[in-house]
């Protein structure tokens, strides 16, 4: 569908199911910010969320494309639903163009992992989020949808930083295998090689790719959740991108046990067709954690009082099936109290935001979302 100053434009078309009533949005305090939008906290009705603001852009072409991307992103959060994709609230376009998600406090994974340097996350606990990852696009791919910019910024923790969840799909595009697609993409150091053909892509440059590009990411994140260290160390992301693609570079899997090696490198194999599909990177990671023992029960000292004391068989409990987790990441933040079901919408507002300005947050009203934008 044309647009009316000329420009392509995608039809903003959501079940009525999703749409978002802005007068029951509230704004807080802004919690991340990229180059097509702003991500803030907030109130949807009873429920915290995280609300993303779209910059709209200068130029009517500017315009045209922010509103197609928005569309689409819509389009695909509404149809996609997983235990490992950031749950979908809704969205409006007007006055300015949102998207709610719910508000998952663990942090991104990018954070999580730089509080822990220098130390490494247990093996367990590295498998097992990578195991969350590779669900999260089983999920998108079995709906015939590339993320493209699968990083560690990208994947959120719950509270409890137990699991993993992938969020944003600016760039996620719906895969066709008649369908040239544009260079937009990713962060370079994480990217596929088949991606770009020159380090600096030309604006709207087509190149041919498919879901396979998104495995070759899972296997720069795997390592980096196993390492604890940036991908091509020592050099920037440009530098990253021509090594991989010009010289076959890749982090070494020298030091990975051999079971994780495997899947590591067959993932970011220089011909996408040789790389395996999620499903078989499920069935991979699940054997590798299989031959992982379990963490030994610990069994507390006894004090004898008798050399010939009988004493039964130490129990292992539960303990020694769970991954030990507490010592890691940070705290999660303080949700605001949800609001009682007697609290009339008036006094509700109030409460809120006497709460906000007591935690120091301040919400804004519908109206303010068109200063947001500025």
């Amino acid at each position: 569908m044309g647009s009316s100053n000329g420009f392509y434009s995608e039809e903003f078309d959501l079940d009525a199911k999703w749409l978002i009533d802005p007068k029951l949005l509230f704004v807080g305090p802004k919690i991340g910010e990229g180059a097509h939008a702003k991500v803030y906290e907030g109130k949807y009705k009873n429920q915290i969320v995280a609300i993303k603001i779209v910059h709209g852009g200068e130029t009517p072409e500017e315009i045209a494309k922010r509103e197609a991307r928005f569309a689409r992103e819509v389009a695909m959060l509404s149809r996609v639903q997983h235990k490992n994709l950031v749950k979908f609230i809704g969205a409006c376009k007007e006055p300015v163009m949102v998207i709610v998600t719910e508000l998952l406090l663990g942090g991104t994974l990018r954070k999580y992992l730089l509080n822990m340097r220098p130390r490494c996350l247990d093996m367990r606990l590295a498998v097992g989020f990578a195991l969350d990852i590779a669900r999260a696009m089983e999920c998108l791919h079995s709906h015939g949808i590339i993320h493209r910019d699968l990083k560690p910024e990208n994947l959120i923790l719950t509270a409890d930083h137990k699991t993993v969840k992938l969020a944003d799909f600016g760039l996620a595009r719906e895969e066709s295998l008649t369908e040239m697609m544009t260079a937009e993409t990713g962060t370079y150091r994480w990217m596929a090689p088949e991606l770009y053909s020159t380090v600096t892509l030309r604006h709207g440059e087509k190149k041919h790719y498919n879901h396979k590009v998104d495995a070759y990411s899972f296997a720069i994140v795997l390592w980096e959740l196993i390492h604890n260290k940036l991908p091509f160390e020592g050099m920037s992301n440009l530098q990253a991108a021509y090594a991989a693609a010009f010289k076959n570079v890749r982090p070494s899997a020298e030091n990975l046990p051999e079971d994780l090696a495997l899947i590591v490198t067959s993932c970011w194999k220089e011909d996408p067709n040789a790389r395996p599909n999620f499903s078989q990177i499920i069935q991979m990671l699940l054997h590798y954690l299989s031959t992982i023992s379990a963490p030994k029960p610990v069994i507390p000292a006894r004090i004898f009082t008798s050399e010939n004391a009988v004493l039964p068989p130490e129990s292992p409990g539960t303990s020694s099936l769970m991954a030990v987790r507490d010592d890691l990441g940070q705290i999660p933040r303080t949700q605001i109290e949800v609001r009682p079901k007697a609290f009339t919408p008036a006094a509700y507002t109030i409460q809120l935001k006497t709460q906000a300005l007591h935690q120091g947050k301040h919400f804004t009203n519908p109206e303010g979302l068109k200063r947001l934008q500025d």
